[in-house]
């Protein structure tokens, strides 16, 4: 048993040597921001065929969020590739946000896929640091399957409050959003809890 054992942790070790090399010349970052994003393009397909009841079920009432002029103003952090984009209502202003600047022609092929939105523009920043999106200009900030790969959750969640409309606006809608804080809690509780994913 320990022999076998061994050998499977060298044959980990073998095939994982690649990258490790390649991250200690400095190449794999490199290399994961270039790729990802044709990765990403292929997994989101699959996703939304898997989500797509779950995620029009949960943006049905974004509308409901929009600001006094009833133009809906939505920030989505850890675009991707624009994968939640047919699930928005029409006329919804998005300005999205991604550390990764190769997602941007990815983005533009889902703008032009989804004419029912107004782009506003991408953003190449973390979602700890949106200094560039103003304070309390947005109605809604969506992201999602970002919290778990963030560097500090609670700064993100920080931001997100800050780039929000002040909350004194949205009282009529408290119910659904203690139903997405708890939501929020299980998430952050059981998928992003690093013991799950060893």
């Amino acid at each position: 048993m320990e022999l076998t054992i061994f050998i499977l942790r060298l044959a980990v070790y073998i095939l994982a040597f690649p990258m490790y090399l390649l991250n200690f010349l400095g190449l794999w970052s490199w290399i994961c921001k270039k790729w990802f994003p044709y990765f990403l393009v292929r997994f989101s397909v699959m996703y939304n065929e898997q989500m797509a009841s779950k995620k029009r079920e949960l943006f049905s009432n974004l509308q409901e969020f929009a600001g006094p002029s009833g133009k809906l103003s939505l920030l989505e952090v850890g675009c991707g590739t624009g994968t939640n984009f047919k699930f928005y209502p029409p006329g919804c202003r998005v300005t999205c946000i991604d550390p990764n600047p190769n997602f941007e022609k990815f983005l533009i092929k889902s703008i032009a896929e989804n004419r029912h939105l107004q782009f506003e523009r991408f953003v190449v920043a973390a979602g700890e640091n949106m200094h560039q999106v103003a304070d309390g200009s947005v109605d809604v900030v969506v992201c999602t399957l970002v919290l778990c790969s963030v560097e500090n959750q609670e700064q993100i969640l920080r931001e997100v409050c800050r780039v929000l409309r002040p909350v004194s606006e949205r009282v009529r809608n408290l119910s659904y959003m203690q139903k997405l804080v708890h939501t929020q809690e299980y998430l952050l509780s059981s998928v992003c809890n690093s013991t799950n994913w060893k």
